[in-house]
């Protein structure tokens, strides 16, 4: 299985390199477990980091209904997030830097502390976290169209793309996870409204969720890192020249720029 593995994580990194998208794994690998998947996925990780990538962090995916609807799953799933993935707001990201890009609203985690899992509660996992902000995740798969399971998106390190960050920090007792709202604006016009319980009913019980899965695995979620806990809304596509701005009540807004086609 081990060279499956490796055959499986040069196929995707040849899809970032390339730009094209590939044909969905789970065909391949019919019977193979989700444990295989993120075997697959830390293969990338550990290329990305031998090339000078660092690891900054982590993101629950398929946490919210809507999503889960989206892509036809009924489980959360997990992604590294790395240095290369996160762009200043405001600043255009240049053309070609997604394959499929989509994008979602979410609250971002700044960790204080080490939270290490099994066992981590809810009251360890707010203890551990120095602040709050608003953030976009731009999701993208090296998948054909979208056409992914669980394996796949897992395999596709969770389809992680990239991470804009608002630039006000608000501590954890300033609000209500649960009752935030969100307003996602593409280009000025209103796509998509949600509140942070749409995620696995509050964005810490996602945090929960992270530390107590990656915690037998022997990862710590660092101080300083970012965990992106799940979308507060569906995905919606973008495309180059779109702005996206998500305001979040008692967080503000967060303001991501693509770069149009001629600039890169």
């Amino acid at each position: 299985m081990d060279i499956a593995v490796q055959k499986a994580a040069d196929r995707l990194l040849d899809a970032y390199r390339t730009a094209e998208p590939i044909d969905p794994l789970t065909p391949e690998y019919p019977v193979a477990s989700l444990e295989v998947a993120y075997r697959i996925q830390q293969a990338q990780v550990e290329q990305w980091t031998s090339a000078g990538d660092v690891v900054k962090g982590h993101k629950v995916g398929l946490a919210s209904r809507a999503i889960q609807r989206q892509m036809g799953v009924d489980q959360p799933d997990f992604g590294h997030l790395t240095q290369s993935m996160f762009h200043l707001e405001h600043h255009p990201i240049a053309s070609g830097t997604f394959l499929q890009p989509r994008i979602e609203p979410e609250i971002a985690f700044v960790l204080g502390r080490p939270l290490a899992g099994p066992g981590v509660t809810a009251a360890e996992a707010a203890r551990a976290v120095d602040f709050v902000l608003p953030a976009l995740e731009i999701v993208d798969s090296r998948i054909k169209d979208w056409k992914i399971g669980i394996f796949d998106t897992i395999a596709d390190n969770a389809s992680s793309g990239g991470v804009i960050l608002g630039s006000c920090p608000v501590s954890l007792d300033q609000l209500d996870l649960r009752l935030a709202g969100c307003n996602l604006h593409i280009n000025g016009e209103l796509v998509a409204t949600g509140a942070g319980g749409a995620v696995l009913g509050s964005p810490l019980s996602a945090l929960v969720w992270l530390a107590n899965t990656v915690g037998p695995l022997g990862v710590t979620l660092e101080p300083g890192h970012v965990v992106l806990p799940g979308s507060m809304t569906g995905a919606y596509p973008v495309a180059p020249g779109d702005s996206i701005v998500a305001t979040i009540s008692g967080l503000g807004t967060v303001t991501a720029v693509l770069g149009g086609k001629d600039e890169q």
